[in-house]
């Protein structure tokens, strides 16, 4: 069975985890499939929004406890699986400048949760598991957990469920900003898919710039974000997409953007 699908329809790609029989847990493997379908999506002109879901009723339950059973038994070694395995995926994340969205059904647990938290946008199932379990395994989070869910949660927030290892379902994984929108279970991946068909529709290319300058604003003071966001206004007002959206919004007639 392949670790993963990688899929384009029309303006949407989809990254599918699909390892069922174990919630699809990760390999070291998989993470070389999964960070090459990010970078093969960024490097794609024809996708504007990237899907990334699990097969089987699940989303990802972190990596796959065997993979650490493997690791030589030295600080290097097991420091090495991180930052030259698992976080090439992180890496693709950071250079993918097209919207990104989660569809988080069943259990986003570990390393699992930490992946959801990478992406831009996260949609989840009434039902789904979302934890940060890594504490109850003697662990620390090791795929960014203790930098992304302060970040949507707030620091307080983030610590309960790290220091925890609590589960939240889709409802209040909503409630307390871990996800923006929980739908049923049966109604998840075609919600999700709307709304992927909807940002597809937009320009790629003010797509891109507003999802850059929301990330470099974090890091930087309101005067530097606005001389930022006036050069990029500039760019944008120089491009065919912002051409064809003034004669759409003139004419009364839905954008046909081409991303140039």
């Amino acid at each position: 069975m392949k670790v993963r699908i990688y899929t384009v329809d029309g303006a949407i790609a989809t990254i599918t985890l699909n390892r069922p029989q174990v919630k699809n847990a990760f390999t070291l493997t998989m993470i070389d499939r999964w960070a090459e379908a990010l970078r093969s999506a960024a490097a794609d002109p024809r996708v504007r929004v990237v899907v990334v879901t699990g097969a089987g009723g699940a989303f990802c339950s972190g990596i796959d406890l065997a993979v650490l059973g493997g690791i030589e038994p030295t600080p290097i070694a097991r420091r090495r699986m991180l930052t030259e395995g698992v976080h090439k995926v992180a890496r693709a994340v950071l250079d993918l400048e097209k919207p990104l969205i989660a569809a988080i059904s069943g259990v986003a647990v570990g390393a699992g949760l930490d992946m959801a938290l990478m992406c831009d946008l996260r949609f989840a199932g009434r039902s789904a598991r979302l934890a940060e379990g890594y504490i109850k395994i003697g662990l620390v989070p090791g795929d960014g957990g203790c930098y992304l869910l302060p970040r949507l949660v707030g620091p307080a927030k983030a610590l309960e469920l790290l220091l925890t290892g609590d589960t939240v379902d889709g409802v209040e994984a909503e409630r307390i900003g871990m996800v923006n929108r929980v739908y049923e279970d049966d109604e998840l991946l075609d919600a999700t898919y709307a709304f992927a068909g909807r940002l597809a529709g937009m320009s790629p290319i003010s797509a891109a710039m507003i999802k850059k300058t929301v990330y470099q604003s974090q890091t930087m003071d309101l005067r530097a974000s606005l001389d930022m966001i006036a050069s990029h206004m500039a760019i944008v007002q120089s491009t065919e997409d912002y051409a064809e959206a003034r004669a759409a919004f003139t004419e009364r007639r839905t954008p046909d953007f081409t991303g140039r």
